[in-house]
C-alpha cells in the first residue's frame, strides 16, 4: 500500500531554515509528481510545491525564493528545504501523492512547522 512519511519539522525562530523529508513507498516513485502541502490552523490546506518525475518545480507566490522541493529518485524521497521562514509559514505540512488511475489522493500524516517571531 502507498505509504507517504515525513519529517523534519519543528521548531524555529523567524529568519531560520528547516529541511522536510517524505519517504514514500508502494509507489513507482520515479515516475510520479510528488507535492507538499500545508495547513494552518482554521485555514484551507494549500499547495505550497510540486515536482514532476523530470524535477520541473511549481511553487506557490508565498514560497517563492525560499522554499525549494527536490527529489533522490535512488531514496525514493522528497524533500523540501525551507529558509527565511516567517511566522505565517507555521502549520501541518503534508506530502501528497496522486495516483491517476483510479484517480486517488495519497497524504502522509504532517509534521508540524512552527516559526517564531
Amino acid at each position: 500500500q502507498v505509504q507517504l512519511v515525513e519529517s523534519g519539522g519543528g521548531l524555529v525562530q523567524s529568519g531560520g531554515s528547516l529541511r522536510l523529508s517524505c519517504a514514500a513507498s508502494g509507489i513507482i516513485f520515479r515516475v510520479s509528481t510528488m507535492a507538499w502541502y500545508r495547513q494552518a490552523p482554521g485555514q484551507q490546506r494549500e499547495l505550497v510545491a510540486s515536482i514532476t518525475s523530470d524535477s520541473s518545480t511549481n511553487y506557490a507566490d508565498s514560497v517563492k525564493g525560499r522554499f525549494t522541493i527536490s527529489r533522490d529518485n535512488a531514496k525514493n524521497t522528497v524533500y523540501l528545504q525551507m529558509n527565511s521562514l516567517k511566522p505565517e509559514d507555521t502549520a501541518v505540512y503534508y506530502c501528497h501523492f496522486r495516483r491517476l488511475i483510479p484517480r486517488t489522493d495519497y497524504w502522509g500524516k504532517g509534521t508540524l512547522v512552527t516559526v517564531s517571531s
